[in-house]
């Protein structure tokens, strides 16, 4: 019971900042008819909005209570969630390479998945974490290189430079990331250097 209320809690403040965010495009409806967003448009996201706000809560304050104080930690969280739902966002919205119907475009979700498995094996710890950065940064220059050898640069709406940028943009991303992540563990306490 107590874990219920402690996820509710979690819930809480996410699902008020994301209805919170919606009602800016929902009013924007209203005034142009250039924001064609449908109901799916709306409630994915939403979905993907308050999916990354609970996770936040989730990891910071219930998963990893014992660093629920390290704003260092915190930060790292926040820039790894906030990556992998800009990766999404982007992803589904325009595509990565070509539009958003190319189908290799699929390959990026490899990368949030590698992400999410690659924290439940670190147990959310901050060295772990990192390499599970690291991972997503190669994962994402492999989905470059594979693009690139593919031809996918002749692909409509996608140059090599464009392909080369904007997976150059999400690899310093997670790049970024691992090294908040490393720096939060060199800043732990003594007592919790072996659990790290």
């Amino acid at each position: 019971m107590d874990t219920d209320i402690k996820l509710f809690k979690a819930a809480k403040g996410p699902a008020i900042v994301t209805a919170l965010l919606l009602l800016v495009p929902l009013s924007f409806k209203f005034f142009t008819a250039e924001m064609a967003w449908t109901l799916s448009d709306f409630i994915s996201a939403g979905a993907l909005i308050f999916s990354t706000g609970f996770a936040y809560k989730l990891i910071t304050r219930i998963l990893e209570p014992r660093r629920e104080n390290s704003i260092i930690y915190r930060v790292a969280v926040g820039f790894a969630l906030f990556t992998g739902l800009f990766l999404i966002w982007v992803n589904l919205a325009v595509g990565i390479i070509g539009s958003e119907d190319n189908a290799i475009n699929g390959l990026y979700f490899c990368v949030i998945f590698i992400g999410i498995i690659g924290a439940f094996i670190a147990r959310f710890k901050p060295k772990g974490m990192s390499l599970t950065m690291y991972g997503m940064a190669i994962t994402q220059a492999i989905i470059a290189i594979i693009a690139l050898f593919n031809g996918m640069a002749g692909a409509t709406g996608s140059s090599a430079y464009e392909i080369l940028a904007v997976n150059g943009f999400f690899i310093t991303l997670f790049v970024v990331s691992a090294i908040v992540f490393q720096y939060a563990a060199q800043k732990q306490k003594p007592d919790n250097a072996e659990e790290a």
